[in-house]
């Protein structure tokens, strides 16, 4: 069956392509600020989940007879504050600053819908510890690393020079890249849409 990833996320668009799966990209341009505010006070696991369901119903609705994939990350530090995507240098910076030698949790859903509902969901989290970082450090990390980290939740690609901000990960590779991609794929193979 016809898969679409409903993401523009490069990490996403690689993990499908490095298994080998046949998908198409159709972003969901979903008014994700509105519905982090909209569920303000819920965990951060159900942010994920929802934000990843408004995006694979959003584009089944308009492709019935494909199977479509959203997914969503959310980083939440120990306080319970999120952080969103970095807007401005100075923002990363900030964020950077806050995470420092503190440990943070980055919640990974996925959700698969077909005929514009959800039938299939899950949600993996990972549990980062971020070493002491100084202003020389960030400032260094910055001037490598921006503005393409701009589109990443918690300022870092772990498949790249962000791997250097951790002391400790604990959880899937994949999660953290932004999809929880082995159950992904044993769904999609149960309906014929990954190789067996």
């Amino acid at each position: 069956m016809r898969l679409i990833l409903a993401s523009e996320s490069g990490s996403r668009r690689a993990m499908l392509d490095a298994a080998g799966i046949a998908f198409e990209t159709m972003p969901a341009r979903i008014d994700e600020d509105g519905i982090k505010t909209a569920m303000a006070g819920r965990p951060p696991r159900d942010i994920a989940d929802i934000l990843a369901e408004m995006k694979a119903i959003k584009v089944s609705a308009a492709n019935p007879v494909a199977l479509v994939l959203g997914s969503d990350t959310i980083v939440a530090l120990d306080n319970g504050t999120l952080l969103d995507k970095p807007t401005s240098r100075e923002q990363a910076a900030e964020h950077l600053r806050r995470m420092s030698g503190t440990v943070h949790r980055l919640w990974s859903a996925a959700v698969i819908a077909e005929l514009g509902r959800p039938v299939w969901r899950h949600v993996e989290s990972a549990r980062m510890t971020v070493r002491p970082l100084s202003d020389r450090f960030i400032d260094d990390y910055l001037d490598h690393e921006w503005p393409a980290i701009a589109g990443c939740v918690g300022c870092y690609r772990i498949e790249g020079p962000g791997i250097q901000l951790f002391a400790g990960i604990e959880g899937s590779h994949f999660t953290i890249l932004g999809m929880p991609l082995l159950p992904v794929i044993d769904y999609l193979r149960v309906r014929g849409s990954a190789t067996s």
